[in-house]
């Protein structure tokens, strides 16, 4: 319900201001931008990280495990509950603070000391002294209504919020040392393996984590077995990555892209791994990014957009008191010669000029929305920030997950110079089926192509030689397959990029060309194209291989991926979620501009 249309039609002077004040361009100065945790993460180091923090988990990743280890004084068999709780006594526990709850009374106070309640109470006591009981009755019971209603209303929601919090109880595996003895513990101790609340993890733990797993906290990988991880939720990208034990060769200086590190708020995709706690509650990654989403509301000096116009209103009838009250105090006392007459219809003019209903008003439609909001499960814990979503101009939103369905899918399928073919789908579906390693998404939109299960006469037809996994360096995987009575056939996919400087062939129907520099200028021109088009492509690529020799296995290498032969593309899209559409259209039609 629109706030004006909410007031009395008999009061046409006060919805002509209240429209005025809702309208107010002030209201949408203060909301021009909309940040999601994705946005402020999406592009490098976020400068919202402090160096400090950056700094510490690049010396983590650097170190060498055991001298890690020292330094935390730690072990491979972890620590003890004791050596816990004396570091959790300096550290605190593992939590991120969203949101501070506020002491009952400053709650109360924070409700009342809007200035128009203050301008209110100002007219009362002045009314009080002039003895105009009446009025400084009904002043006072509506600024003690609208208080108490606010207060209320945010109240339930907070106690809502908590209630919904303590359903959620998140637990790690933890090492412990079986035996008490002298810390860190000996190689020779040994372990326990012992389920606690994450909020009693500090710096020095050993954690265990498997598939499923949430990352409790900021960890540094000790140990590690094909170990992928979903950080959608701190770079966006929905694709997994993988993670190791050793130090990184590279050099990056965002700690984000360092493979032997795991953050809280990822999960574990498949594999498992060991790892130490570096990092614990406001001393981890999304701890300081949080931190910093929580104090982008409070950067001018606490006042939304909602408190912005009233204190506008507010400051508005301020100035026109003090315009129209001396000059009618003036005029009326130089003409009548009664000066407290004059006083009196000068302080009668001051209270007359203020809407005593107006804070009670809008209170009471703000939380008649958070009502209606509630019955659609939202909580609303400031009633305010109704009046913000309202003023919203500009959403900035993830894609992923988000507008999308963070689900791949197949979009087409085609040889290296756009041509329609199913040979790069065929060889793609050979490398998915036949690989060992994590099977991705990509690698499942492929794998839904269960026509080609036949087509291919898997898994009889065709056997697994060797495989060359994927790794980060080379961008690219490999699998070694062969039919019954033929020569090995290495089949390719990855990264356009990393694909075709392995390539010195590209076919064309049952032609094979070399690849020159011209034709790769249309091979650009293609990828191009379908880049444009939002899809992500991977290019697709094969090489005969000489025939085994009977009782001389052969070991296939990363060096083997030469000489190979472009077959083509296979592009995937992340689909839009059915409801997409409809909210964009919604509100574009209200005015919001949507950037992802």
């Amino acid at each position: 319900m629109d706030p004006v249309t909410a007031l009395p039609t008999r009061f046409p002077a006060l919805k002509a201001l209240f429209a005025r004040f809702l309208r107010s361009r002030a209201l949408h100065r203060h909301y021009r931008r909309s940040h999601t945790l994705g946005s402020l993460i999406g592009k490098g180091l976020p400068p919202e990280v402090p160096h400090t923090l950056a700094q510490t988990l690049l010396a983590a990743s650097r170190a060498d495990a055991d001298a890690l280890l020292a330094h935390l004084h730690s072990s491979m068999q972890g620590i003890s509950k004791e050596q816990a709780s004396t570091v959790r006594r300096r550290t605190g526990p593992n939590t991120v603070e969203r949101e501070k709850p506020l002491p009952a009374w400053q709650h109360l106070w924070r409700c009342y000391r809007n200035p128009f309640n203050l301008l209110l109470t100002g007219l009362a006591v002045v009314s009080h002294l002039t003895g105009d009981e009446s009025a400084a009755m009904i002043i006072s019971i509506m600024v003690a209504l609208s208080t108490m209603l606010r207060f209320w209303q945010e109240y339930r929601s907070h106690q809502a919020a908590d209630r919904l919090k303590t359903l959620v109880s998140n637990t790690a595996t933890v090492l412990r040392p079986a035996a008490k003895g002298a810390t860190p513990a000996s190689p020779n101790t040994p372990t326990q393996q012992l389920e606690i609340p994450v909020r009693q993890l500090v710096p020095g733990d050993v954690v265990k984590v498997s598939a499923g797993d949430m990352m409790p906290a900021d960890l540094r990988v000790l140990t590690a077995n094909d170990l992928f991880i979903n950080q959608s939720a701190m770079s966006g990208e929905s694709l997994p990555v993988e993670r190791h034990a050793g130090v990184p060769a590279d050099d990056n200086p965002n700690p984000l892209e360092r493979s032997n590190l795991l953050f809280m708020g990822t999960s574990v995709v498949s594999g498992s791994a060991t790892a130490v706690v570096v990092g614990t509650g406001t001393q981890t990654y999304m701890g300081a990014l949080t931190e910093r989403v929580n104090a982008t509301g409070t950067e001018s000096g606490g006042n939304n957009a909602f408190q912005v116009g009233v204190n506008q209103v507010s400051w508005l009838l301020i100035r026109f008191m003090m315009v129209m009250v001396p000059a009618v105090l003036l005029i009326n006392g130089l003409t009548k010669h009664d000066w407290l007459q004059a006083l009196l219809f000068a302080l009668a003019i001051a209270v007359g000029l203020t809407p005593e209903m107006l804070p009670m008003i809008a209170t009471t439609t703000l939380a008649k929305g958070a009502v209606m909001l509630s019955r659609r499960k939202v909580i609303v814990k400031r009633l305010d920030a109704i009046q913000n979503l309202g003023a919203m101009d500009v959403l900035c939103t993830d894609k992923t997950g988000t507008l999308t369905q963070d689900h791949i899918a197949l979009k087409l399928a085609i040889d290296a110079y756009g041509q329609s073919g199913d040979e790069a789908l065929r060889m793609a579906y050979l490398n998915s089926h036949f690989q060992t390693g994590l099977k991705n998404l990509l690698d499942v939109a492929v794998l839904q192509h269960a026509e080609l299960h036949h087509a291919l006469a898997l898994p009889g037809a065709w056997r697994l030689i060797d495989e060359v996994p994927f790794d980060f360096q080379r961008r690219r995987m490999s699998v070694v397959v062969a039919q019954q009575g033929q020569p090995p056939l290495l089949i390719c996919k990855g990264a356009i990029e990393e694909v075709m400087a392995a390539c010195t062939h590209v076919q064309q129907g049952d032609t094979v060309l070399p690849l020159t520099p011209d034709e790769l200028i249309r091979i650009a021109g293609v990828t191009a194209r379908l880049n444009d088009d939002g899809l992500r492509v991977v290019a697709v690529a094969r090489k005969l291989l000489p025939a085994e020799v009977p009782g001389h296995p052969v070991a296939y290498h990363p060096a083997d991926e030469t000489g190979l032969t472009l077959t083509g593309y296979i592009a995937f899209l992340d689909p839009p979620k059915e409801s997409t559409a409809p909210a964009l259209a919604a509100l574009r039609t209200h005015g919001v501009t949507v950037k992802t």
